[in-house]
């Protein structure tokens, strides 16, 4: 087993998620089966209790766990399944050493954070690699480790007189300790250690500075690790002389130093890699052999990037929600909204509104804000109402739900946003005034969205329905079916703890809202939709976390071409495919993954449609 170790300096947000998701691509392109880590220092067990302000959106893996947002760009990346053991946190760290303790694991001796932390954190990554993630049988070749937090800053205080000093990561030191044992664990040439850092440039001198790189190093050293590649960020290709300078002061050789750029759209990365050979050199750190001298082209991602560039027709999507200062938060949204636009060739643009300024309150209170609110949203060719929690902002989602539905604008509502779509068609169609969600109104006199019974309240950590469930869809001919290619059912990734109401469910379908999908029981209601609509569609699971660059989520898909104008082109080129299979007996057949751990890889598929969720091919 080989590794690779990307890790950060100077400040976060750099990139490294997608450096390393990159590096990946073009290590995948030259043969080898790449699986990946993420080690996030801080104490929680998981992302799962984290708010989205602090850390971005919670990212879904198939069996339940709830990750860091980086497990996603590996996901989408390199197209493979992840578990929740991909994720390494001090805290599962340090509740792994603890049960040890308690069972007497460790006969007697003295618990300490080295060796012990350090020796579980280095068993965990040996273990964890080793795990086939790709559908196929066997280890991987290659694992790439992403350290988060940043190394080697500087920081003067007063009770700081050496200046190098972890920018507040304290929680990292053991990580970082146990990775440069596990350097010379695996031993030379198993080993490469990437280091992505800022070269900036002032504005009042105009030139690119090496001084934070330099010191980001010197402080990398200083800890016990040494970069072997430079992964430089900047805002414009580097200048030979920066690079000299460089590879003088940091003691990397020039050809090992690879800039990354800003661009256009972050699919020209893994090119910008390949372009400058970054792929010899981590082949030449590792001692790897790989057949002739170039990758093999990697010609999804040059296509993909060239399209989008030229991409000029653009399609307004509305983005309600109550995260929308941090972008971030809605990470896997926004780009299964970029998949499927890139598909449909439209050149998306999401317009973020507030929930809170579409309320009645808000005209009062921030009447600018509230218009401002309003106007995105009347001007948008889709709207989508996206999953949270807690009920600010509700209001607003229930209004944005109900022009959707009144005025005919294409409507995808996620987790959440199905659950509101729900409230508002009981409120406004069924004329009871007093539905609601019992999240929101504990006392509601028409509960038409209800706390799971099988969940926890006095537990919040990993206590709700999450990871990949099968949804039944039993409406044929509906758009979700014929989007879905068809397909009786499909498995996608589910994050909630309230449901829409089942004794509810025919009053609703008298009223005219179809439950197209259900979970295995029939009671548990997955998709809704108004067959009288251009799209209005809800889905109790969240699409977002399969979708991959070259296979959009159906739903998605189904969204943008609804706003576009091309929903009716689509659904009958669907149908027209899957008809023209079945005569000929040419059904296509697709790569499949099974739901991770791995099992017995699936055997059939349903109409030419990954029954995981991952995608809809015709």
């Amino acid at each position: 087993m080989k590794y690779v170790l990307v890790t950060g300096g100077v400040v976060s947000g750099l990139g490294k998620g997608v450096t390393a998701s990159s590096i990946g691509v073009v290590l995948k392109a030259c043969g080898l089966r790449v699986t990946t880590i993420k080690i996030d220092p801080y104490l929680n067990t998981d992302a799962g209790t984290m708010s989205p302000f602090e850390h971005g959106e919670v990212f879904v893996l198939d069996d339940g766990g709830e990750a860091d947002l980086d497990l996603g760009n590996y996901e989408r990346f390199l197209d493979i399944k992840l578990s929740r053991d991909n994720n390494i946190t001090t805290g599962k760290i340090y509740q792994a050493v603890i049960n040890k303790e308690r069972r007497g694991d460790y006969l007697g001796k003295t618990v300490q954070v080295v060796p012990h932390i350090t020796d579980e954190i280095q068993d965990w990554i040996e273990r964890v690699a080793m795990n086939p993630v790709d559908g196929k049988e066997g280890p991987p070749d290659v694992c790439v480790i992403e350290l988060g937090g940043t190394i080697g800053d500087k920081i003067f205080s007063p009770h700081n007189d050496s200046g190098i000093l972890d920018a507040g990561d304290i929680e990292s030191m053991p990580f970082i300790e146990a990775l440069g044992q596990f350097s010379y664990r695996v031993g030379p040439g198993n080993f490469c250690l990437v280091h992505v850092s800022l070269v900036p440039v002032l504005n009042v001198v105009g030139e690119q500075k090496t001084k934070p790189t330099q010191h980001s190093v010197r402080g990398l050293r200083g800890l016990g690790l040494a970069p072997d590649i430079l992964a430089c960020r900047s805002t414009e290709p580097l200048e030979e002389h920066v690079k000299v300078k460089l590879s003088q002061f940091c003691h990397v050789p020039i050809s090992n130093i690879v800039n990354l750029h800003d661009v256009a759209n972050i699919w020209h990365i893994p090119l910008l890699l390949r372009d400058q050979k970054a792929h010899e050199a981590i082949l030449k750190v590792l001692e790897l052999q790989y057949a002739g001298k170039v990758p093999r082209e990697p010609k999804e991602w040059t296509e993909r990037a060239t399209k989008f560039d030229k991409l000029k027709t653009p399609v307004n999507i509305a983005m309600v929600g109550k995260y929308t200062g941090l972008s971030d938060s809605y990470l896997s949204v926004l780009k299964a909204l970029l998949h499927a636009s890139v598909a449909m060739e439209r050149k998306l643009v999401v317009d973020w509104v507030p929930s809170c300024d579409l309320e009645d309150s808000s005209a009062k209170e921030t009447p600018e804000a509230h218009k401002k609110a309003w106007k995105l949203l009347k001007g948008a060719d889709g709207i989508l109402v996206p999953g949270g929690f807690g009920d600010r902002g509700v209001q607003g989602k229930i209004l944005a739900a109900k022009y959707a539905r009144e005025n005919n604008v294409p409507y995808l509502g996620i987790c959440l946003g199905m659950q509101i779509a729900v409230i508002e068609f009981a409120r406004s169609v069924m004329k009871l005034r007093g539905a609601n969600s019992t999240e929101f109104d504990p006392a509601a006199t028409s509960p038409c969205v209800i706390f799971m019974p099988e969940g926890s309240k006095t537990h919040m950590g990993a206590t709700m329905r999450l990871g990949s469930r099968r949804t039944y869809i039993h409406a044929n001919g509906c758009k979700s079916a014929k989007l879905y290619g068809n397909a009786t059912s499909v498995d996608e990734r589910h994050r909630h703890r309230y449901e829409v109401n089942p004794d509810m469910v025919p009053d609703f379908e008298r009223a005219g809202l179809q439950f197209v999908g259900k979970d295995e029981s029939g009671r548990r209601m997955e998709i809704i939709e108004l067959p009288s609509h251009k799209f209005f569609i809800g889905a109790q699971f969240h699409p977002e976390f399969k979708s991959r660059p070259g296979k959009p989520s159906p739903l998605f898909l189904g969204l943008i071409a609804a706003a576009s104008g091309q929903l009716e082109p689509l659904l009958q080129s669907s149908c027209n495919n899957l008809i023209k299979a079945s005569m000929t007996g040419k059904v296509p057949k697709w790569k499949l993954y099974p739901t991770v751990p791995v099992k017995n890889p699936l055997n059939s598929l349903v109409n030419g449609y990954y029954p995981n969720g991952t995608g809809i091919h015709t």
